[in-house]
């Protein structure tokens, strides 16, 4: 499901806002980059451009519920607006812990030792700074229903790629069945999650006769700036969503090697490789003021292919 040019407060389980698409530099209609994932009732930031703050506020997606921030490497086009936001987070009286995973360097970026040197006084909050590993895929947070795994990309600095997963949800226990063989309360969290259910007699009950398949778990995976690189393909396999940066059109290849950046045409063949159900191409390059283009030659390896536009929301 997809909303276009949301102003409206994210309702649903699951979602993937666009806040920045552009790349380097903001231009009159974009930011640079900035994604904000939703997910039972967290926000998760990936990569913090300048602006970002402005598209949550017009966006109606409320600061309290962001504790976690992803930043994929150390050019500034991904983190510049950090500096606002955390101050702003401060000026709100944020109480709650942050907790912002990216490599070690930022730590001296932001004086995280010292924040009186960048935000002019003490922070009246703790943030936690979590080492990224841009050698292997971890797991960066888990709770109950969602697990975060980071995974290395290549580019010309140290880079992470992001993969945000619902774990399998419980099945559904039918409810005439409860009634049936009067199960007690007590079995019924190990019947929704596989056990059969055994009778006073000793006759057994298949868990298929007791329960209905849940809603299949979703999964959205962020890659950001990387050469073509089929590496991150067993990492972001089957993603309801898959965001990857398409910088150039094909016709400058070689730039985008140069540059270790990606194509539209690549992203797409990264997308088809690995079996995602939608691609979203961004991190669009400025020389191009019309990125129908982008979005064309992408689509002729990947139809359903979007093109990336701030304030834009896809629902799950």
């Amino acid at each position: 499901m997809r909303s276009r040019k949301s102003n409206s407060r994210v309702s649903v389980n699951f979602s993937y806002s666009i806040l920045g698409s552009s790349s380097a530099i903001p231009t009159s209609k974009s930011y640079t980059s900035a994604h904000a994932i939703t997910l039972h009732g967290h926000v998760f930031l990936v990569d913090c451009g300048e602006g970002t703050q402005m598209r949550l506020r017009q966006m109606s997606i409320p600061f309290s519920r962001i504790n976690h921030i992803f930043i994929s490497h150390l050019h500034g086009d991904h983190f510049f607006g950090l500096f606002g936001l955390l101050t702003s987070f401060n000026l709100l009286n944020r109480k709650n812990d942050l907790h912002i995973y990216s490599f070690p360097e930022l730590s001296d970026i932001l004086q995280l030792n010292n924040p009186k040197m960048i935000f002019g006084e003490s922070m009246g909050y703790k943030i936690h700074l979590h080492p990224l590993n841009a050698e292997k895929s971890e797991v960066l947070f888990e709770n109950k229903s969602t697990i975060i795994h980071s995974f290395p990309m290549r580019h010309r600095i140290p880079c992470c790629g992001f993969s945000f997963a619902e774990k399998d949800k419980p099945r559904k226990l039918r409810p005439a069945k409860i009634v049936q063989y009067d199960i007690p309360t007590y079995k019924r969290a190990g019947i929704k999650y596989g056990n059969d259910l055994e009778l006073e007699d000793g006759t057994i009950i298949p868990n298929a006769q007791l329960t209905d398949d849940p809603p299949p778990s979703k999964k959205i995976s962020i890659c950001s700036d990387t050469l073509y690189n089929k590496t991150v393909i067993p990492y972001i396999l089957n993603s309801d969503l898959l965001f990857h940066e398409a910088t150039f059109l094909h016709d400058k290849l070689s730039r985008a090697r140069e540059t270790c950046h990606t194509t539209a045409l690549q992203a797409a063949m990264v997308a088809q490789e690995s079996g995602a159900k939608k691609l979203v191409i961004g991190h669009f390059s400025v020389r191009y003021k019309d990125t129908r283009e982008l979005l064309e030659e992408a689509k002729t390896v990947f139809a359903e292919t979007y093109a990336a536009e701030d304030m834009l929301t896809f629902n799950f």
